[in-house]
């Protein structure tokens, strides 16, 4: 399976970035990036801060999966969030280039932060993924009506979120407990862009990861 991949209907390209590949993984991790939307739906850049925020994450959950998790990490096809095509949509993808790789019929989990991490909720009733999580998520009212059933769920909020509204997260993670095994987080102190307390939402991604999808270790506290 390639870096490079072209996402249908779309003129930019959706990329997946390997952090871990081990030989013999026994699930796959897909981590989404956030970003907002800007003029032009330019293509989604490496170098852009919500991108980078999230490599610590990924290679902090292929650190804890001990050579038992293959990480990759999604450069969407372009920043923010649209109605011709989201995040959404480049997740699918994702989720088929890894069954269509070294990957295929292992199971999946997502880590998604902001907007990333509600693509990761959104994405996250197809039948390959078993665990979500998602970092102060940028939800909706209209997202709370997920069927998951099957799958476990974390998200985790900062409480000092001015961006992404931590009461949205947890209204989202009650109405997704209808049918799924939710975990929710308040991380005390903890902003939108994650850097004062990254270590906190690096560990409660990281292990709750391993926990759902290698059953090792504690899954967070409800």
């Amino acid at each position: 399976m390639g870096a490079l991949g072209n996402t249908e209907g779309v003129t930019n390209r959706a990329r997946l970035i390997p952090v871990a590949e081990p030989r013999d993984a026994e699930a796959a991790v897909l981590v989404l990036h956030g970003g907002a939307s800007r003029q032009g739906n330019p293509m989604v850049s490496p170098t852009q801060l919500s991108v980078l925020r999230m490599i610590p994450i990924a290679r902090r959950v292929a650190r804890t999966g001990r050579k038992r998790l293959a990480v990759y990490r999604l450069l969407n096809s372009t920043r923010g969030w649209n109605t011709d095509h989201t995040p959404v949509d480049d997740a699918h993808w994702a989720i088929d280039q890894l069954h269509e790789g070294r990957t295929e019929h292992l199971p999946v989990g997502l880590v998604g932060h902001s907007l990333g991490g509600r693509a990761a909720l959104l994405a996250g009733g197809r039948p390959e993924v078993r665990s979500i999580v998602a970092l102060n998520p940028w939800v909706y009212p209209t997202d709370g009506g997920l069927d998951l059933s099957g799958r476990r769920v974390l998200i985790a909020h900062g409480t000092d979120d001015r961006i992404a509204i931590p009461a949205k997260s947890e209204a989202a993670a009650r109405n997704v407990a209808r049918t799924a095994d939710v975990t929710f987080v308040p991380v005390e102190g903890g902003k939108h862009a994650m850097l004062r307390h990254h270590r906190t939402f690096d560990r409660l991604a990281a292990d709750f990861t391993a926990a759902t999808l290698l059953g090792t270790g504690a899954t967070g506290h409800r």
